[in-house]
């Protein structure tokens, strides 16, 4: 799987990579993407087990204000966190599509209908189900490099490439 993904980076074309040598660097991307949350945005992360998806996706929580725990949503294949962006209530929707048996049983759960202009939503394992989710708006490909990680973002739409234009990244390291 892992060299999959990287000729599968190589293949398409990213916008941005990133080298994360340390957690905190994935961290502090997190907390930069969190800055450009908006209502209908959908987040495809891709890449092995351990690669970091599930981190990205906590510090992106907590950076946009959520104080609870996240957890990985592998066995209830989908967890709401409640968030306040600009002033307005917005719902994340937290996918991860590993543990899933087809796309049917994505569907048959009623998923298809959180994905909305109001919705946020972010999806690990996003292959698992690719013939019944709708097309993101961005991709990001995340990576075991060493003892760190590396990401590659692709925007899809508009509104990720602004997202990706206004993106600050710079690392804790």
């Amino acid at each position: 799987m892992l060299k999959q993904l990287f000729y599968e980076m190589q293949a398409i074309k990213t916008d941005l990579h990133i080298a994360l040598p340390t957690p905190a660097a994935t961290d502090a991307l997190g907390r930069s993407l969190a800055r450009q949350l908006v209502p209908g945005l959908i987040i495809y992360l891709h890449g092995d087990l351990g690669a970091g998806k599930t981190a990205l996706t906590r510090a992106l929580l907590h950076a946009a204000g959520y104080s609870g725990h996240v957890k990985s949503p592998t066995y209830t294949l989908a967890e709401p966190y409640e968030l306040i962006l600009a002033g307005q209530n917005v719902t994340l929707m937290h996918f991860d599509l590993y543990r899933m048996a087809s796309p049917d049983e994505f569907l048959e759960a009623g998923f298809r209908d959180v994905f909305n202009q109001s919705t946020i939503c972010v999806v690990e394992w996003p292959e698992n189900g690719h013939d019944v989710l709708p097309e993101p708006d961005l991709d990001i490909y995340l990576m075991v490099v060493g003892e760190g990680r590396a990401a590659g973002l692709s925007a899809r739409s508009e509104q990720a490439r602004r997202c990706l234009e206004q993106l600050h990244f710079a690392p804790n390291l």
